[in-house]
């Protein structure tokens, strides 16, 4: 159902929400893999697990996780490795290019708060050509607390200038609908993102279930402003 009146602004997780990041970060895995002379791990196997971040791709890749004595050194590996392709396949999922300008047709400001830090947020976003875009930046290092907890999605909704419960949260993960849900603010869930098969999208409590990114626009109550 659309949201009872428009919204002031717009919020965004970014990896599985507005972009595609998930060939640079399996990737980074497989080149880990590489270069112990391992085959690959397939690509489908490896993209459910990239809202987990360097942990889910190391455990997916390797079966190693935080309790193995192996883990820190390969975790930093990966991100090392993952630093180096940040942008080599990562893109937006076409239809946000479509949505976004709608909202921009709107007049509507959005903003991004992502778990990522910042240190690969900020060449993404300047390598994507949407950092005079976004009015907010928001990453997983910029407040003391990462998602679930509301401090970033408060930080993003103070950056804008506008009241928490005036702004409206998207993301692919249970910990975005939690986080917005602990902000004041109604989530939808990117059901276009890196779902989890053992944690259904169904059971996260969101305002709105968005199929595709055009499914966003009739619950933003924008179906009127195009590009």
């Amino acid at each position: 159902m659309p949201l009872p009146r428009r919204p002031a602004a717009v919020l965004f997780d970014l990896d599985g929400t507005v972009i595609d990041s998930a060939p640079d970060l399996a990737g980074a895995a497989n080149d880990m893999r590489q270069a112990r002379g391992l085959a690959p791990v397939p690509y489908a196997q490896l993209r459910p697990r990239v809202g987990s971040g360097a942990r889910g791709m190391v455990g997916a890749a390797f079966g190693v996780g935080p309790e193995d004595a192996t883990f820190e050194a390969m975790r930093v590996e990966f991100l090392d490795r993952y630093t180096q392709r940040l942008l080599r396949e990562t893109t937006f999922f076409p239809a946000m290019v479509g949505v976004l300008a709608a909202i921009e047709a709107a007049s509507l400001p959005w903003g991004i708060v992502t778990n990522k830090h910042e240190r690969f947020t900020r060449p993404i976003v300047d390598g994507l050509g949407i950092a005079q875009r976004t009015k907010a930046v928001v990453c997983g290092d910029t407040t003391p607390h990462a998602k679930p907890h509301p401090a970033p999605l408060l930080e993003a909704a103070a950056r804008l200038g506008v009241a928490a419960e005036a702004c409206v949260y998207v993301g692919d993960d249970r910990r975005d609908i939690e986080a917005a849900h602990a902000a004041g603010m109604p989530a939808a869930a990117a059901a276009w993102g890196y779902l989890d098969a053992n944690d259904p999208v169904a059971d996260w409590g969101a305002d709105i279930v968005a199929d595709t990114p055009q499914a966003l626009l009739p619950w933003l109550r924008l179906l009127n402003c195009r590009p």
